[in-house]
């Protein structure tokens, strides 16, 4: 029932310890799992005290065990160890404090954490935080390399060492982290966010050394997994040795085999980039100078060509040819003219022996009549007292006509005188 009070009529802290001791008290025994912390032996107690914390949540509870129980579990109750406890939660009004009185203790065995594991594996998978796809690339050489590790561990020794002697000028952001038991997860979640966080940080490794499968439990965490997935800086796992694979391993963008491989991963060797880029160099010398020698080889064939070797000899060829071409020309036309002048000649000669001219020349004249200018060709076309123009091979005079002559067909003509043309 609930309590009645006012501020004039409070309640003393016995009534209200008895009542929530009352009402605890009426809870029944429950199983419990989580990781065991702080294992109080007191001597001379009958009674050992224990805390019992989620590995998961940041949470935890009181536990009050009766030696002969915690005795019969052996070796196996240790710090950080997981079991499944029954008990029944009960209230010390005296103290005010709640804790859980424990009457078994039962250790989680190695098949039963890998049977949790492969269902967790199962289920993570299936969301798709392992897939190939969502993976990604660590830088070739990253500016700062953030280091998440245990205290002074051999895990850090190797990363720092191996990271500095392939690139001695490799940058290393180190946060030291609980690597077991039950502050690991939120530390390492912690560090983890807080390197995220860093611009210069390209890259983040999570290294531990060898251990069980109890002192891996807290990278096969589902906190711790779906914090590396939510991770915007690529993670490289290192945890363990080969045989080992925490679900971490599943998560992480790129998984390294011991802490000294994850330093190979992140850097780059310095000496083989060295060997490398004298290869190339090496190489890109050797293919220009192939360039060189096959373009050398080439303007050799054309300097050998003969219009290079010798350019004036296709000229000369050409100038023969075109004195050839004049040559032929000149005599064309001396031909042409020559013919031509043959034929004036013969058209001459036609033309000569074809011309009253040259009958005139043979003794001939040419009579015509002044009146009407036509040939008297015969004497009968002549009368007395016409007037006659006479020509000749040497020029022409006039005539004038008599009588006719006393041969017949013949008309006698006097001459007069006259300027002959």
């Amino acid at each position: 029932m609930a309590l009645t009070s006012t501020p004039e009529q409070p309640l003393p802290v016995r009534t209200v310890a008895r009542a929530i001791g009352d009402w605890i008290n009426r809870l029944g025994r429950v199983w419990v799992e989580g990781q065991l912390t702080e294992i109080v032996r007191r001597p001379g107690l009958a009674t050992v005290f224990l805390t019992l914390r989620d590995p998961v949540a940041d949470v935890s509870l009181r536990l009050t065990c009766p030696r002969a129980v915690c005795d019969a579990v052996g070796a196996a109750l240790t710090d950080g160890a997981r079991v499944v406890v029954q008990g029944k939660p009960s209230f010390h009004p005296a103290r005010g404090t709640l804790a859980l009185a424990v009457t078994e203790i039962r250790p989680i065995g190695t098949g039963v954490l890998l049977a949790r594991l492969e269902q967790l594996r199962g289920m993570l998978a299936a969301e798709g935080l392992f897939a190939a796809s969502r993976k990604r690339r660590p830088p070739f050489l990253p500016r700062a390399v953030g280091l998440i590790t245990g205290r002074a561990s051999a895990a850090e020794r190797d990363v720092v060492m191996n990271a500095r002697r392939r690139w001695p000028a490799v940058r290393i952001v180190s946060r030291e982290v609980a690597v077991q038991g039950p502050l690991a997860v939120g530390q390492i979640i912690d560090a983890l966010r807080e390197l995220d966080g860093v611009p210069e940080v390209d890259v983040i490794v999570i290294a531990r050394g060898g251990g069980s499968l109890e002192d891996l439990l807290p990278f096969s965490d589902e906190a711790l997994v779906r914090a590396v997935a939510a991770a915007t800086t690529p993670v490289v796992s290192a945890i363990g040795h080969e045989q080992d694979a925490p679900l971490l391993d599943f998560v992480a963008d790129v998984r390294a085999s011991t802490p000294t491989d994850a330093a190979k991963r992140v850097v780059p060797d310095v000496a083989e980039q060295l060997a490398l880029v004298t290869t190339l160099r090496g190489r890109a010398r050797r293919s220009v100078e192939q360039r060189l020698d096959r373009e050398e080889r080439w303007l050799a064939d054309l300097r050998g060509r003969p219009a290079l070797a010798a350019p004036g000899h296709e000229l000369d060829r050409h100038d023969e040819y075109v004195q050839a071409l004049r040559s032929r020309g000149r005599r064309c036309v001396l031909h042409q003219l020559e013919r031509a002048d043959q034929e004036l000649a013969h058209a001459l000669a036609q033309l000569h022996a074809l011309s009253p001219a040259a009958t005139l020349d043979r003794g001939y004249a040419l009579v015509r009549r002044v009146a009407d200018g036509s040939i008297v060709r015969d004497p009968a076309q002549a009368t007395p007292g016409d007037a006659l123009t006479v020509r000749v091979a040497g020029g022409s005079f006039p005539a004038t006509v008599d009588s006719p002559t006393a041969d017949a067909g013949t008309a006698g003509a006097r001459t007069q005188t006259g300027t002959t043309t």
